[in-house]
């Protein structure tokens, strides 16, 4: 499967291609991007490989990441999506869709987030057979958890990953 691409008002959301490279490697070694997913930037070759895996979730999957663009200027807002990365948390998700959303810190405050997430979740409601979606973040990372509640996730439970407490939220896909 490829992934599809979708448009928002605001937003065009699509397969990444090795042209995101560079976008992608200064999103994921900018310290304050990562702040609050692991708080180690990426190196370059780390950077390459988390696109690979972008472009392998979807043909393994069915479901996967996009990157986004801004529909009107092309500048690269961030990337957003799903994946099964077998985390290993207790309670387990395995199996289940993670949803995940990383933007520029350049385009902080501007509701992307939001939009960007919504989307991929109305086209989960339409594709995935999975009865839900699991989104895992940081306690302290307020931002995502308002953008998580505005769109529909609840809070499931607390747990440890790579030595780090993080809350667990669900969501229902709704048919």
């Amino acid at each position: 499967m490829e992934a599809p691409a979708l448009e928002t008002p605001r937003l065009v959301m699509r397969a990444h291609v090795v042209s995101d490279y560079h976008d992608s490697f200064a999103l994921w070694s900018d310290p304050r991007t990562v702040r609050q997913i692991g708080g180690v930037p990426s190196a370059a070759d780390r950077a390459w490989q988390r696109l690979l895996t972008f472009g392998g979730l979807w043909p393994l999957l069915g479901f996967g990441y996009w990157a986004v663009r801004e529909r009107g200027t092309g500048a690269f807002v961030g990337e957003v999506g799903f994946a099964d990365f077998h985390r290993g948390t207790d309670p387990g998700f395995d199996g289940e869709p993670e949803m995940g959303w990383v933007l520029s810190p350049a385009m902080h405050g501007r509701g992307y987030a939001t939009e960007a997430v919504g989307a991929a979740l109305d086209w989960a409601d339409r594709a995935l057979p999975h009865p839900r979606v699991v989104c895992m973040i940081a306690p302290d990372n307020a931002a995502s958890i308002a953008v998580a509640r505005r769109v529909g996730f609840s809070d499931w439970t607390s747990t440890t990953f790579g030595g780090a407490e993080v809350r667990l939220f669900q969501r229902a896909i709704t048919r």
